[in-house]
C-alpha cells in the first residue's frame, strides 16, 4: 500500500538547481530546442517559490552548473545527448535574473549533474539542520532526477515541484518524476501545494 508521506519533515530548504539565463533564451544546437515545450511557463513558478519560502524563513539555495572554457572538468558529460553548456563567462550561464536570487542568498557553483557531487552542499545542509529539501529547476531528467536521488540516499527528506521543474523532453520529464515518486512516496508536488505549506509555517 502506498504511504502518505507528509509535505515537509523537520526542517526545509529549497534548492532552486540550475535556473539559468540560458534555459530563458536558449541557443540552438543542430537544428533542434533542448528544451520541452512550456519550459519557460515551468520555470515562471520558481520565483513564486523563491518570494513564499523568504517570507516564511525557510532557506534557499542557489545552484549555478559551470564548466572552464578549456572543458577540462566536462568529464563524460559530452558522451550522449549532451552538447558544450554552462562555460564560464556565457551569458546563458549565470542564474537568471527572474529568478530572483540576492546577494545574501545561499549559493554554489557546480560542475557535473548532482548538486551533491563534488561541492559544499552536504556540510551547508548539516549547518541549517535540513531535514526536507524541495528541488526545483531545470533539467528535470538530469540536475534535478540525480540530486534527488543523491539526497534520498543521504536519508534527506525529498520533494520535487513538478510545475517548477523542466525537462529535456516531455517524456523524459515525465519518466524523472515517476521515478523520483517511486523512490518517495508524496515527492510529487505542486508550486499552490509548497506555497501554502510556506504560508502555514509563516502564521505558525
Amino acid at each position: 500500500m502506498k504511504k502518505d508521506n507528509p509535505l515537509i519533515v523537520g526542517k526545509p530548504v529549497l534548492i532552486v538547481v540550475d535556473a539559468q539565463q540560458g534555459g530563458y533564451d536558449p541557443p540552438k544546437t543542430e537544428g533542434r530546442d533542448w528544451r520541452m515545450p512550456g519550459f519557460v511557463e515551468y520555470f515562471a513558478n520558481i520565483p513564486k517559490l523563491v518570494e513564499s519560502a523568504r517570507e516564511a524563513g525557510v532557506p534557499i539555495i542557489f545552484f549555478q552548473e559551470e564548466h572552464r572554457r578549456n572543458m577540462v572538468d566536462f568529464g563524460r558529460e559530452l558522451d550522449g545527448d549532451e552538447h558544450v553548456h554552462c562555460l564560464e563567462g556565457d551569458p546563458g550561464t549565470p542564474v537568471a535574473r527572474e529568478v530572483g536570487m540576492r546577494d545574501d542568498d545561499y549559493f554554489i557553483r557546480k560542475r557535473r549533474y548532482s548538486c551533491f557531487f563534488g561541492t559544499e552542499l552536504e556540510i551547508l545542509l548539516r549547518g541549517l539542520k535540513a531535514e526536507t529539501l524541495i528541488l526545483c529547476g531545470g533539467f528535470t531528467d538530469v540536475c534535478v532526477h540525480y540530486t534527488f536521488v543523491d539526497a534520498h540516499q543521504y536519508d534527506y527528506h525529498v520533494r520535487v515541484v513538478e510545475d517548477a521543474v523542466a525537462g529535456s523532453s516531455v517524456p523524459a520529464h515525465d519518466a524523472s518524476l515517476r521515478a523520483m515518486e517511486y523512490l518517495q512516496h508524496g515527492a510529487r508536488r505542486t508550486t499552490a501545494a509548497m506555497q501554502a505549506a510556506f504560508a502555514a509555517r509563516r502564521s505558525a
